[in-house]
């Protein structure tokens, strides 16, 4: 299926206005637990029942994925990709960095994202080609171009299954980054870490993951702010990709060379312990 993206920005912010609603009025309720030290709430769930039902009616050609229950049907070629509250954690500790972020994936690529973040209200969205706009303003990526003035965000560190072995590629890469960069700044939601490279707040973002719920709407706002968004190597980002670097395209081979440098370190690190 071929669609102009920016035909459905108007559905995509409806179903975000429906979610938004949702965070901002209810409290988190039962918690669910997902595994170790991750969790879901009530309101996780409302919101993706809620904006499931609504895209079922005004897109059902199109697919949907959302974080909490999977995929529920396959578009062809085109599919929603939702996560109810990125910054669980954050919200059932009333720490107001959270939102819905609602992506729409063309195959492996994001075409169109929609973020909104109750507690701050701030809401961004683009389409590709159309730019990348906060509460109706354009936006664009800083103009950042020597790491030690940057201000780099990173994701999470790992929870639940092998958290340890996870976690030694990302501790290796905070200590170059502590070592080489303005600060650091970890604010627990993939959405904001995005979306704040695309307005500038930040300079950089490096995820270790990239789960499409998490990256696909804020992928596509950065992009059509001007960020540059690759893999770990440096080659362009998809959905298939490992990793999710985003930032001023002046930084992009610093950092991809930062990166090159903490996981040598990691690697000579084992040989030695071996």
């Amino acid at each position: 299926m071929t669609i102009d993206a920016r035909t459905l920005l108007p559905i995509a912010e409806r179903a975000v206005s429906i979610a938004s609603e949702i965070i901002r009025t209810k409290a988190p309720g039962v918690v669910t637990a997902k595994g170790d030290r991750d969790m879901a709430t009530e309101v996780d769930y409302a919101v993706e029942h809620a904006v499931r039902e609504f895209l079922s009616r005004e897109s059902p050609e199109i697919g949907f994925l959302g974080e909490e229950e999977g995929v529920s049907h396959l578009g062809d070629g085109l599919m929603w990709a939702l996560d109810p509250v990125d910054g669980t954690a954050n919200f059932l500790h009333g720490i107001p960095l959270c939102g819905v972020s609602l992506g729409l994936l063309d195959k492996d690529t994001p075409t169109l994202g929609v973020i909104d973040l109750p507690f701050l209200n701030l809401r961004y969205a683009a389409a590709e080609g159309a730019g990348a706009v906060v509460n109706g303003s354009e936006i664009r990526v800083s103009d950042a171009r020597e790491l030690q003035t940057a201000i780099v965000a990173i994701g999470d560190y790992a929870v639940g299954e092998n958290a340890d072995e996870r976690n030694r590629p990302r501790l290796a890469l905070t200590e170059e980054l502590a070592a080489r960069v303005q600060r650091i700044r970890m604010f627990g939601s993939a959405a904001i870490d995005l979306a704040w490279v695309a307005d500038g707040r930040v300079d950089a973002n490096i995820m270790l993951s990239n789960n499409p719920w998490d990256t696909a709407a804020g992928v596509i706002i950065a992009r059509e702010a001007g960020a540059t968004v690759v893999d770990l190597d440096g080659s362009p980002h998809s959905m298939t990709a490992h990793a999710t670097i985003a930032a001023s395209p002046k930084l992009i081979a610093d950092l991809v060379e930062l990166i090159a440098e903490a996981r040598k370190v990691m690697v000579f690190d084992r040989e030695v312990a071996e």
